[in-house]
């Protein structure tokens, strides 16, 4: 990847939005590049977390696993945005594994120089703790979700949520970037992918969710909203 590319793609993401090109020269001198195929991964959970992470194209799967081997998926992500979300100014592990779901090229800062530019730029570590503080919150509503809703409005709340973090608006419609299978959206609520299938087939039938030949989504999200008030 050339260091334009590189410089494109950094002066986009939220936390380096408003630097200068003087501001974001020593990000881009310390930055590499690394090719991933599909299927590989970024890193495993509890590796030793020593590098942060943009993504310049692909998508790439965060996700939890427990001792039976049981996934948890905890976000898709995709260009421009940065991840681990946890583990600065402290020594400790990678928090979940980082899969990529298609081929993908990663931007990768060693965390250590990473640390020494936020220190170097206060302005970034304010934007650095707001994305951290929606991260929060986001998780804060996954817990609400799982406390106060039964199964069938936790998925239609996590529908609502990927409109939002991996959807784009057509006409009143919002079409899912990345095709989740049904065992793909149970393993991010807890739920099993037979609940999942009943509860899209449901849905398609009140036209909340139309589905294509080729398997994309465009969701109805304010009628999905009428479903938590029914």
């Amino acid at each position: 990847m050339r260091q334009e590319d590189i410089e494109k793609r950094l002066s986009d993401v939220p936390l380096f939005k408003e630097l200068s090109a003087d501001e974001l020269a020593p990000i881009i001198e310390i930055a590499q590049t690394r090719f991933y195929k599909h299927k590989m991964y970024v890193f495993m959970q509890d590796d030793p977390l020593d590098r942060v992470f943009f993504i310049h194209n692909g998508k790439v799967k965060i996700y939890k696993t427990d001792f039976s081997g049981k996934e948890q998926i905890v976000s898709v992500l995709g260009p421009g945005e940065m991840f681990p979300h946890a583990g600065f100014f402290r020594k400790g592990n990678f928090p979940a594994h980082a899969e990529v779901m298609e081929d993908t090229h990663l931007i990768v800062i060693p965390i250590n120089k990473f640390e020494e530019i936020l220190i170097a730029y206060p302005e970034l570590c304010i934007k650095l703790f707001k994305v951290l503080g929606e991260k929060i919150v986001d998780l804060q509503g996954r817990l609400e979700a799982q406390v106060l809703h039964n199964t069938f409005e936790q998925i239609v709340l996590l529908l609502i949520r990927l409109c939002k973090t991996n959807g784009e608006k057509i006409g009143g419609r919002f079409r899912l970037t990345t095709q989740f299978t049904n065992r793909e959206l149970a393993n991010m609520i807890g739920t099993s992918r037979e609940t999942v299938s009943r509860t899209i087939n449901q849905l398609k039938k009140k036209e909340y969710i139309l589905q294509t030949e080729e398997g994309d989504y465009f969701i109805d999200r304010e009628g999905l909203q009428t479903e938590l008030f029914i």
